[in-house]
């Protein structure tokens, strides 16, 4: 049977990093510049190994750690390829919806890491993420604002 104090946040995380994959991957795809191409399949692996931890420790817990991403990360997805449809993508325009999907994951994490209601292995498990998860975030933000300096 499964803990369920910290699985549900858990399986959360995991499908927001899942988003995040598939957000990477396709911004790799559609980035006109091999260094950002590879800066992000290079993002995308890490935050593969940081979700495969979420669910080792959900699989630990007694659950069943999710595969896909969240509906809502599908639909942003859809959202951007009709946008890029319209108005093209170029590499500004991708790190910038990078950014914003970076802003929404790290927020994510801290909601989690301010739960009272997560067990100690589990917050140790999160915390650990969230050091890869904010890094990440550090660093598509300083390349931002590169860009525009």
């Amino acid at each position: 049977m499964a803990d369920t104090a910290g699985v549900g946040t858990l399986e959360t995380l995991t499908t927001t990093l899942i988003d995040s994959i598939n957000g990477y991957k396709d911004a790799a795809q559609n980035a006109e510049g091999s260094r950002f191409q590879e800066l992000f399949r290079s993002m995308a692996d890490e935050r593969s190994k940081v979700a495969e931890d979420l669910r080792s420790e959900i699989r630990r817990l007694g659950g069943n750690p999710p595969d896909d991403g969240s509906f809502l990360g599908a639909t942003h997805q859809r959202f951007l390829d009709l946008k890029s449809a319209i108005t093209g993508r170029n590499d500004e325009s991708i790190i910038n919806e990078v950014e914003r999907g970076e802003d929404y994951l790290k927020e994510k994490f801290e909601t989690a890491l301010n739960s009272q209601d997560l067990p100690a292995d589990s917050r140790s498990v999160i915390e650990r993420a969230y050091q890869s998860v904010r890094q990440g975030h550090d660093r598509v933000s300083s390349l931002k604002h590169g860009l525009q300096a």
